[in-house]
This record gives structure tokens, C-alpha cells and sequence, in this order.
């Protein structure tokens, strides 16, 4: 348990970058998300190209893996939009189907988790944030299962339940704390704007959830597993590639 943690007696610097990378992302999103809701005018395309412009920016810096990671990220992660909300209604945009703006938006959720993750302020106190997390989780799970003004909330406890065996056992426990961060401020802004909704009875599970669910960012410490293994696939395929031309 934790093995995969930062160490105790390591101290990293800050690193602006990581931090600009989280704000840009939580701007992007707040500005899509907020002015999609009030608009009468679908500006999905016009968004979706922001968006990839943004990410493309944003993905300057990183390394080659990085990079990879996001695309597989980007591809996995929109598959199971199409999944979970065209096909099996789990979820409902407000326009139908799935907004333009929605892969570029994937791409930059991850790569903040990412940067979030390895950020000194995760690094350097690690612990502590993880239990901040947990009583966040725990209450928030909590509060879904009362029931009392809202929809209950049994998905959301069952998947905040999957997260934290990813958090104590998995082998990216930073980027998961990061993307518990991101992806719930994503999720509370998208459905208090009613850019999209959860419905009342999940239908993969047949259990009722929440609006968002309050375990939501379970789903991204499987884009990240995915992201991680076939990225490193093809970060090795590209290399023996780029060697066997060099050989010639």
C-alpha cells in the first residue's frame, strides 16, 4: 500500500509550468462549458477547434510519452462517450449526442492531471492531500446516499470505492489525485450549467446514481491504465522504427 507514493524525504521545486497547464485547462473548460449553457447559438465547432489549438499549445513542452499517452487518452476516453452517453444514455448533453469540443476537452483534462500529479504541491505532501481527498470523497459519497433533495447516489459510492483502491494500490496514485481534482470541478460545472445530466438509474448497472456521481473520477484512472500501457507500446514501436531507419 502507497509503495507507489513519492518518498518521504523527497522535496521537489515548484515548476510554473505544471500549475499554468491546471489553470489553463480549468479556464478553458469554465469559458466552453458556461458560455455553451447561455448561448442560443451552438458553438461546438467553433470551441472544439479552440480546444485543439489549446491542446496543441499545451503539449509544447512534454515529452514524446506524454504526448502519446494524451492522443490514446483522447481516442479511448471519447469511444466511451459515444458508449456511455449516445448508446447507452448514462449521461445526456443538452444538445444531444457528443459536443465537438469533447476529445480536445479529454486531452486537456488528462494532461492536467498529469501535471497536477507531478506538481510539487501533490509531491511534496502527497499524504496529507490523500486524506483531504478521502473525507472530501468519503462525505461527498455520503451526502449522495442520504438521498434527502437530490438524486441517491449508489453508483457514485461504488465507483469513489474503486477509486481509492486505485489510489492505495494502483501505480499512478498522483495523477488519480489529480484528476480527482479536475474531474470533479469538470462534472459539478458541467451539470450545475446543465450542459449535461446524469440520469436517475445507471443503465449499466441498473443502480441509481448521482448528478455527477460522486466517484466520477474512477473512469479516469482507467483511461489513464489504458493511456499509460498502449502509449508505451508505441513509444517502443517508434523508437525500433526510427532505428531501423537509422541503420540504413
Amino acid at each position: 500500500m502507497l509503495r507507489y507514493y513519492p518518498s518521504h524525504t523527497q522535496v521537489k521545486g515548484h515548476h510554473a509550468g505544471d500549475y499554468y497547464l491546471v489553470v489553463c485547462t480549468l479556464y478553458c473548460l469554465t469559458c466552453v462549458l458556461v458560455s455553451s449553457a447561455n448561448s442560443l447559438v451552438n458553438f461546438e465547432i467553433i470551441w472544439a477547434v479552440f480546444g485543439w489549438f489549446s491542446l496543441a499549445i499545451m503539449l509544447r513542452g512534454e515529452s514524446l510519452l506524454v504526448r502519446l499517452q494524451v492522443l490514446v487518452a483522447i481516442m479511448f476516453a471519447t469511444a466511451g462517450e459515444f458508449y456511455a452517453s449516445v448508446y447507452m444514455g448514462g449521461y445526456i448533453y443538452h444538445h444531444g449526442g457528443v459536443p465537438a469540443y469533447v476529445p480536445a476537452g479529454h486531452g486537456m483534462v488528462y494532461l492536467s492531471a498529469i501535471a497536477l500529479g507531478r506538481s510539487a504541491l501533490l509531491q511534496n505532501n502527497a499524504r496529507a492531500i490523500t486524506v483531504i481527498v478521502v473525507i472530501i470523497g468519503s462525505i461527498w459519497s455520503l451526502w449522495g446516499l442520504s438521498a434527502s433533495d437530490h438524486q441517491t447516489d449508489i453508483t457514485g459510492a461504488l465507483l469513489f470505492c474503486i477509486f481509492l483502491l486505485c489510489l492505495l494500490y494502483g501505480r499512478n496514485p498522483m495523477v488519480y489525485l489529480g484528476a480527482f481534482f479536475v474531474t470533479s470541478y469538470l462534472e459539478i460545472i458541467g451539470t450545475s450549467t446543465g450542459v449535461w445530466y446524469w440520469v436517475v438509474i445507471d443503465p449499466a448497472s441498473g443502480l441509481p446514481q448521482g448528478n455527477p456521481p460522486s466517484g466520477v473520477a474512477a473512469y479516469y484512472c482507467m483511461v489513464d491504465a489504458v493511456a499509460i500501457a498502449i502509449a508505451s507500446k508505441l513509444l517502443k514501436l517508434i523508437k525500433n522504427v526510427k532505428f531501423m531507419f537509422d541503420a540504413v
